[in-house]
């Protein structure tokens, strides 16, 4: 074993130093760590200095502001993961000192570690990990920083190759990509630091590439971890690099929160989309059509299409249009939207087609390449551009359930929340300035009420801003519409919540978060302000003064997609629909043979009202038909037996097993078309 190691430290002044904390203003003595702000309060695991995130045993400046992190906190909640993240490396290199170190970021709800290992890692070997993590933990390790050059890092990890290739892109000044943002904790901006294990008698017994901070103790660990599953994964996210194993784990300041973290994770795979599909035979993703490409069943058509029909109609009255467009383009169209600039490895190749040669295989006539479109609304600003628009028109609601496909990467399709092929519901929307405040204020009003009706209602929104590396137009433009996109969400009353650099490169998006039946956010709707498309296309109509002006154009999608917005709903409700949007909403049962022409007859007036009503005459016993129902999700069972037939009722059986004997026909009917029409959960 080692010392630790720590970078020269120059005499410091025994002048005190005068700083705020908390608020507050404070004078101490010079030396004094975050540690020593905070005597006895375990609860506060970093400081926040000017901004930044540090460790409790670094001392403070004068002149600094100093905020307590506390564990429960989102920043705290991330040290306590990243931290938990290198124990588990640690125990990894106990049990496999062969295993080089990938990355090891903190994520929603827990952390996870890259190692490149002999063999995958099985239930078995978690297991193990987890005693190894344990004592660990039991130990009660410091972590140390070490702020150190670039030449010591390289003789310090000569045998970690990864490691040395992150240094080695600090070092050139690369940037990293998209898939592997999560390096950043590693070697982030600023110099580099490895982070120590300390024994309690001072030795180094583990240490890894880092910039922290971390806990101040491995028993802070102790309340609340737990290894989750292991994956494959490829280095820096690129299939071109080495496969690594994926150590997923999750960490909770106590164990009553990690209890409920388990069970919800539980209850999501109770409700996970692809089994209840499977199971409800709603749609499936056949082999021969290709990764992420869909097919609805009959039931799952059903409910795709209410689902449809129903925004279809209050599209109508919002006084939107309906427009249809191609599946597929000349490429030029996205050259001048900008897609094939800014969102070509989200597209499909093209197809070179039209081509002519001769004899000689020489061209004759050159051919063009067209691609499968990823957005409508280049389509639709040819339908706007397709005449001379008048003042008069605007604002112009065009709306589309347009088919886009998206060439996402298999390790990312997942279901139907990541697909290849979707449908979505477009909406644009053309206003002039002095009209677009108010049409975004309609626009969002309406989203929220239509998601309100499909059963979601606990929203916030997210304002997503200017990434100066990927965006076109004015940094005055952005800014008016950035300021208006921002006004409105205000004034909604929601939550609103900043996504830095997170829109699309023709504007900002307000995006809708909405959290389903067991707290899980998922983005819906998107709303998006942007003067730059009509810029490119050179849109135009006729203002009330004769002169020529650019409409604002509105991007607004309200599922997000069709597939994505079938999958949300189906977790949410855990398949269990609600009686409007269910494939079968009601199934009779006859006790016996005699009583099948009964239910019969109550099944065709169900029918005549619209509703959609089985009877069931399989060979099955009564109580293995009851069974199916509610294995099915049906929302009414109607049941008739010879006091039912002779009263001239039913006897009503709910999803949640309630039964209500002997309800005449006609109210049972009125029971099933009011909740019907009423959109009501039963």
């Amino acid at each position: 074993m080692t010392t630790a190691r720590s970078p020269t430290v120059s005499a410091v002044s025994a002048e005190p130093l005068s700083l705020t904390v908390d608020g507050a203003p404070v004078t101490v003595e010079a030396g004094t760590t975050g540690a020593d702000l905070y005597p006895g309060r375990r609860d506060v695991v970093v400081v926040r200095v000017d901004g930044e995130l540090r460790d409790l045993h670094l001392p403070v400046e004068a002149g600094t502001v100093v905020e307590g992190v506390t564990i429960d906190s989102p920043d705290g909640l991330a040290v306590l993961r990243h931290s938990t993240a290198h124990v588990l490396a640690q125990a990894v290199q106990q049990l496999h000192p062969s295993a080089k170190l990938g990355i090891g970021p903190p994520i929603t709800d827990g952390f996870y570690y890259d190692f490149d290992v002999e063999t995958p890692f099985t239930p078995e070997d978690l297991k193990a990990l987890e005693k190894v993590m344990q004592r660990i933990v039991k130990d009660g390790q410091t972590f140390h920083r070490w702020d150190v050059t670039e030449a010591q890092a390289h003789a310090e990890l000569a045998a970690e190759p990864y490691k040395l290739e992150l240094i080695g892109l600090k070092g050139t000044g690369a940037s990293t990509t998209a898939e592997d943002e999560a390096s950043s904790v590693e070697v982030g901006l600023g110099g580099l630091s490895i982070y120590q294990n300390l024994k309690r008698d001072g030795a180094v017994v583990w240490q890894d590439l880092c910039r922290g901070p971390h806990l101040p103790s491995t028993k802070l660990i102790a309340n609340g971890f737990q290894l989750t599953r292991s994956a494959a994964a490829y280095w820096r996210g690129s299939e071109k690099n080495p496969q690594l194993q994926r150590v997923y784990g999750t960490a909770w300041p106590t164990k009553d929160e990690l209890r409920a973290h388990l069970e919800r994770i539980a209850e999501a795979e109770r409700r996970d989309h692809r089994r209840i599909g499977l199971e409800l035979d709603l749609f499936s993703f056949p082999e021969e059509l290709g990764s992420g490409l869909p097919v609805f069943h009959p039931k799952g058509g059903i409910i795709r299409k209410e689902m449809e029909d129903y925004s279809r109609a209050k599209h109508l009255e919002a006084g939107y249009s309906f427009v249809n467009t191609p599946h597929i383009t000349k490429g030029h169209l996205y050259e001048i939207s900008g897609h094939l600039d800014w969102y070509r490895d989200g597209m499909f190749p093209p197809m070179h087609v039209d081509a002519e040669l001769n004899e000689d295989g020489t061209v004759r006539k050159a051919g063009q390449d067209y691609y499968l479109k990823p957005m409508n609304c280049p389509m639709h600003n040819l339908i706007f551009s397709s005449r001379g628009r008048s003042y008069r028109e605007l604002p112009l609601r065009l709306f589309e359930f347009g088919s886009v496909y998206r060439y996402e990467k298999s390790g990312v399709i997942h279901g139907l929340t990541r697909v290849r092929g979707m449908t979505q519901d477009d909406a644009h929307i053309y206003c002039t300035r002095d009209q677009m405040k108010d049409e975004l204020t309609k626009t969002l009003q309406f989203v929220l009420d239509l998601l309100k009706d499909y059963g979601l209602d606990d929203f916030y929104l997210e304002l997503s801003t200017r990434d100066p590396a990927k965006s076109v137009g004015s940094e005055e433009i952005w800014d008016e519409a950035t300021r208006t996109l921002e006004e409105v969400a205000t004034a909604s009353g929601l939550e609103l919540v900043p996504d830095p650099e997170g829109a699309a490169f023709y504007g900002p998006k307000i995006s809708v978060q909405a959290r389903d039946a067991i707290g899980r956010t998922w983005q819906m709707s998107t709303i998006q302000l942007d003067f730059n498309l009509p810029e490119r296309f050179e849109l135009e109509y006729t203002a009330s003064d004769g002169s020529r002006q650019r409409p604002v154009m509105i991007h607004r999608a309200l599922f997000g997609s069709v597939e994505r917005f079938f999958a949300v709903l189906t977790e949410h409700y855990a398949g269990a629909f609600p009686a409007w949007l269910a494939p079968v909403q009601v199934v009779a049962v006859p006790v016996a043979e005699p009583f099948n022409d009964y239910l019969a007859d109550v099944v065709a007036q169900l029918r005549a009202q619209g509703i959609r009503a089985d009877l069931d005459l399989s060979e099955d016993r009564f109580g293995k038909k009851i069974r199916t129902a509610s294995t099915q999700k049906i929302p009414f069972v109607l049941i008739a037996g010879g006091e039912d037939v002779e009263a001239g009722a039913v006897s009503f059986r709910y999803r949640d097993g309630r039964q209500d004997n002997g309800v005449p026909i006609a109210e049972a009917i009125e029971r099933i078309v009011g909740a019907v029409r009423a959109r009501v959960q039963v």
